[in-house]
Parts: structure tokens; sequence; C-alpha cells
């Protein structure tokens, strides 16, 4: 049994692995501060922490031999693709909660704009939306949409309709109100990723400045 810090540290394990963003030495590393920070060294010792990233990284590994291509997170990659394409930033893991992707969102947006370039609208979902992605249980996806500087809901619902029609067309079932203040959920979706230095970085919003720019 583990102690109500231990399962605090082994969710956030659990998470940084199957998130599948980071290398394996570096989530080691992230951990530990997150020990420290919270003073719970004299409790959780680094060989524990250690362990448990060890084993769920063999879980994942494991899991993933079992895994059918294109799986909901590849899909969801060619449907952010497309949508780029069709001149709407998609971007992937953007921070923590809404305001850190917003954020994210206008950084694109300025460097687009000094291509002499605007955006139809964005959209994205952060890293607590893809913690529900991980669950064992009833796994979902939120996408947040809109378009800079917009308060036109017109507009908006415009996106959302654009954003849910190119998640339809990669095969996903879309659960939305058409409301411009409510999120587009893909129910039922698993994300299933691991970390590859090989792979492309899909948090490298760089790629998508340069897919629209071009």
């Amino acid at each position: 049994m583990m102690t109500e810090n231990q399962e605090f540290i082994y969710e956030s394990i659990v998470s940084q692995v199957r998130m599948g963003f980071l290398p394996i030495d570096e989530i080691k590393d992230n951990i530990i501060e997150e020990i420290e920070d919270n003073g719970f060294e004299d409790e959780i010792s680094e060989d524990w922490a250690n362990e448990q990233i060890d084993k769920e990284w063999g879980n994942l590994i494991s899991e993933s031999k079992n895994w059918k291509s294109p799986n909901d997170t590849e899909r969801l990659t060619e449907a952010f693709d497309e949508l780029c394409d069709q001149n709407i930033i998609a971007l992937h893991n953007a921070g923590f909660e809404t305001s850190d992707g917003e954020y994210e969102v206008l950084e694109v947006e300025r460097a687009l704009r000094e291509n002499g370039q605007m955006s139809d609208g964005y959209c994205f979902y952060h890293e607590q939306d893809l913690a529900r992605a991980i669950a064992k249980d009833n796994p979902s996806l939120y996408i947040a949409f809109q378009k800079i500087n917009n308060e036109d809901d017109k507009i908006s619902i415009e996106v959302g309709k654009k954003v849910v029609e190119v998640l339809k067309h990669h095969g996903f079932a879309v659960d939305w109100n058409e409301s411009a203040n409510t999120k587009i959920l893909i129910p039922n979706f698993k994300w299933q990723r691991i970390y590859d230095e090989n792979n492309r970085d899909l948090q490298d919003y760089n790629d998508v400045i340069e897919r629209m720019s071009n």
C-alpha cells in the first residue's frame, strides 16, 4: 500500500511517462524535484521513485505491443496537421491549463503576423485535458477553439465547426453543442504515445508556424 504522498507522486509519474513527451532521464529529474519541492524527501526515496518510473515505463512498452495503428494519438496528429494546412493554429499539449494554451496560441499568431500572415482561428488541448485521455476509465479529450481577439460568437462557432469537420474526417466521434463557450469533446479518446528522441516533437510550435507559412 502506498501512502497518500506516494500516491500523489505516483500519479505524476504515470502522467509524465504515458504522455510521451519527455525522455525517462528527464522524468526522473522532474520527479525528484517534485519530491523535494513538496518536502517528501524523508518519506519518499529516490530509489523508490526511480523504481516506479522504470516499472511504469516497462508497462507502457509492453502495452504498446498490442496498439493498433493508426491509434487515436496518430490520427489526432494528422487532424491537427490538416487544420494547420487550413490556416487553423492547432497545438498539442499547450501548457497546463487553458490560459497557458491561449498564451501559446498568441505566440504562434505573433510569429505568423511577422511573416505577413493571419490565422483563421485556433484549437488546442492542454496537459489537464491530456490527463483525462490517459485515464484508464472513460478516457476522453477536450479541444479548446476560438479566433484570436474575437468577440463574435458566430465566428467562434465557424471555427468550431471546421475543427469538428476535420476531426470527423479522421474518424473521431465528436460531442459538441455548437456553442462558442463549450469545448469540443472527443469521447473514448485514448492517448497512446511512447517517447522516442527520433520521433517528431509535437510541442515544437515552430513546426506549426513553418507548416502554416508554407
